[in-house]
């Protein structure tokens, strides 16, 4: 890439252009991009022959359904229950106590109408746990006193029936999550995608990291993403960035105070943290993303971004990447910006 020098005033104009695009009028900004993202006939014609050759594909090697997709395609997202299923799964793995764990399955189980999806699914495993949701529903629901049912009837569900619900429920949810997470610990994770990396797949690993409440929890997550940077490189050497593995950082997890009141601070402490990983992963030869953050922290996540790219020691290195929110208004802005950092800099950014 040609290096083009990116003056102040330039960087100023292409930041202003990110925040004027915050609180975009939608219609306007649609109409935009819409235009943008025309295709020329010969284009689309390409386009469109490429994603028929794709789906083709897939259909004749004849992919065996495994009970994943079966859950999928009867509890998909646009279904309440299949959001209700998605929630306890992601929240029951984090969630250390039974108070609370109990709580949460009580209230999820009321909010589903498992009935009615009794009886729908080709998936004798789909069906019998549709048999356990609904009657594990009907259990909280009388142990709350929602159903008609006998007071000591009442107290015994309340007392026995919670922890098998809660037991069979968080095994089930173990099995659900699992196909999402690769492993508790990054050694995990790479015995278990070792089968499709041999076969020629890319990973990019996210350790999931919680935002750092104490300076103890981002110097923990620190040292969390510093091992597994090691751990792939002891897997390497790889043949170049696009077929090696990558590790996914967030910048919350790196400082306890990554918060717009507290930017000044954030500046000043860290890009050092995020340098060093950054380094590390170049010496391995593996990609290193920053993740996305929410909405009010993407001027933030910018700055420190753009420090820690423009280091000397990473000169020559195309593995520091960016996450951009593409349903974002700012999207746009924030390529942009980025496109002319890395002119500037005379190198690619992966997004």
């Amino acid at each position: 890439m040609k290096q083009q020098e990116l003056t102040a005033t330039q960087e100023r104009s292409l930041r202003r252009a990110i925040n004027n695009d915050y609180l975009a009028e939608e219609t306007g900004h649609i109409r935009r991009l819409a235009r943008q993202a025309k295709l020329l006939p010969s284009q689309r014609r390409e386009v469109e022959a490429q994603a028929r050759d794709m789906i083709e594909s897939v259909r004749k090697q004849k992919l065996r359904r495994g009970t994943l997709e079966a859950f999928m395609n009867e509890y998909d997202l646009s279904t309440e229950e299949g959001t209700v299923m998605m929630c306890m799964a992601e929240a029951l793995l984090r969630i250390p106590d039974t108070a609370t764990r109990d709580a949460l399955i009580q209230d999820s189980l009321i909010r589903g109408n498992w009935q009615s999806h009794l009886g729908h699914s080709d998936s004798r495993l789909v069906d019998a746990a549709t048999w356990a949701l609904m009657l594990s529903g009907r259990v909280v629901q009388a142990a709350e006193g929602l159903n008609p049912l006998d007071s000591t009837l009442k107290r015994l569900l309340a007392k026995r029936g919670e922890p098998v619900i809660r037991e069979s429920i968080t095994q089930a949810m173990h099995v659900v999550g699992s196909h999402f997470v690769c492993g508790e610990s990054i050694q995990q994770a790479l015995n278990s995608v070792q089968a499709s990396q041999d076969q020629g797949y890319a990973y990019s690993f996210d350790m999931l990291g919680e935002a750092a409440l104490t300076a103890e929890d981002a110097q923990h997550y620190a040292a969390a993403y510093e091992g597994a940077i090691r751990a792939l490189n002891r897997k390497g050497p790889y043949r170049d960035l696009h077929s090696a593995p990558g590790i996914s950082v967030k910048l919350s997890a790196l400082h306890p105070r990554f918060e717009p009141l507290q930017a000044e601070r954030v500046r000043a402490e860290l890009p050092d943290t995020l340098l060093q990983l950054a380094q590390l992963a170049k010496q391995a030869n593996i990609g290193l993303t920053v993740d996305a953050e929410e909405a009010d922290r993407l001027d933030l996540t910018l700055d420190v971004f753009a420090s820690v790219y423009r280091d000397d020691s990473l000169a020559g290195w195309e593995g520091l990447g960016l996450a951009v929110q593409a349903y974002q208004k700012r999207a746009p802005a924030v390529i942009d910006w980025l496109n002319a950092l890395a002119r500037d800099r005379g190198r690619r950014i992966p997004t």
